[in-house]
């Protein structure tokens, strides 16, 4: 067995110790770890659902389609029929009149003007349209 009496060099001041003592390490760890197994909650293997009671709702009819295509010419298309700016506000606004609000499909052509566009958007907003999808905006992706 062997022991450190005093430093090698002869000097007053006491040597610097290289090595860390770890133990106080370990021991916070393996205290932290415990807490932290006390405290976990016991795991439920079974979920929790709420089903509906009562009866199933039914089904509701498919709303009906409306297609609004816009060609590279910028010329909109009811359902495949050329209408003008006119006709088309008048055909929109009688369709907001319907107790069942149709789904509007919008597929414009990108070499379209957008003013076209976007007054196809603009009247269906102002005239409360609110199921209206853009069909075909990946030929916009460059």
């Amino acid at each position: 067995m062997a022991m450190n009496v005093g430093n090698s060099s002869g000097s007053d001041e006491p040597e610097v110790m290289m090595e860390i003592n770890t133990t106080p390490l370990i021991d916070v760890m393996l205290v932290l770890l415990v807490m932290l197994i006390i405290t976990i909650p016991i795991q439920l293997h079974a979920v929790n659902l709420e089903m509906p009671v009562g009866a199933p709702p039914t089904n509701l009819p498919k709303p009906e389609k409306i297609q609004l295509d816009i060609d590279a010419s910028s010329t909109v298309y009811w359902n495949g029929t050329a209408v003008t700016a006119a006709e088309l506000d008048q055909k929109m606004e009688a369709i907001s009149q319907w107790a069942a609000q149709p789904e509007v499909h919008i597929r414009p052509n990108k070499d379209a003007r957008y003013a076209v566009f976007a007054n196809v958007l603009s009247s269906s907003k102002r005239l409360g349209l609110t199921k209206i999808a853009v069909i075909g905006a990946e030929q916009f992706v460059q």
